[in-house]
């Protein structure tokens, strides 16, 4: 199972789940503080910003952040949760949980992935461009995408409640 939370919760969501595995989407990662439980081999960091579209002095979610983001995922032995995590535990991270799930599953309907992750997460808001980047990347020929605007608009706030997303 993917549990996604905030950087605040990261280390709370790490040692009550008893993750082996963390992936931190996060430009500044200098704020991250890997869990002494997570060896390094077993965490990812992708430095990159909450945009969906390329803006000077930012950096934009690209295909190398959701190629390593992919591999990362399929190299995950299930035994034990992941965590995914962004600053706010809203965008980056919700995304990345998604993406993983349709790579792990890829006879399960994308929708199908897109509405348990909207069940898990009323605040979920998953950023476009990553979930672009891997529609493309994983031949699902624009159903991730399309899934994803299917299950509408988010309940707004500044900082998710950590939460679940099972993989089957």
């Amino acid at each position: 199972m993917i549990h996604v939370c905030s950087l605040s919760r990261l280390h709370r969501t790490v040692e009550d789940t008893g993750a082996q595995h963390v992936v931190t989407l996060l430009k500044d990662v200098d704020l991250v503080r890997r869990p002494d439980t997570i060896a390094p081999a077993n965490h990812l960091v992708l430095g990159m910003d909450d945009i969906t579209e390329p803006l000077h002095g930012y950096i934009a979610p690209a295909d190398d952040h959701v190629t390593k983001l992919i591999a990362f995922v399929r190299r995950w032995n299930l035994r034990n949760p992941l965590v995914i995590h962004c600053y706010a535990g809203i965008s980056r991270s919700t995304a990345g949980a998604f993406v993983a799930a349709c790579a792990l599953n890829p006879q399960r309907d994308e929708l199908s992935i897109a509405q348990a992750l909207r069940r898990a997460s009323a605040t979920a808001a998953p950023n476009l461009r990553i979930v672009s980047l891997a529609d493309r990347a994983l031949g699902r020929e624009g159903r991730m995408t399309s899934a994803i605007e299917m299950i509408g608009q988010a309940h707004p706030t500044t900082e998710a409640e950590p939460f679940r997303l099972d993989l089957e």
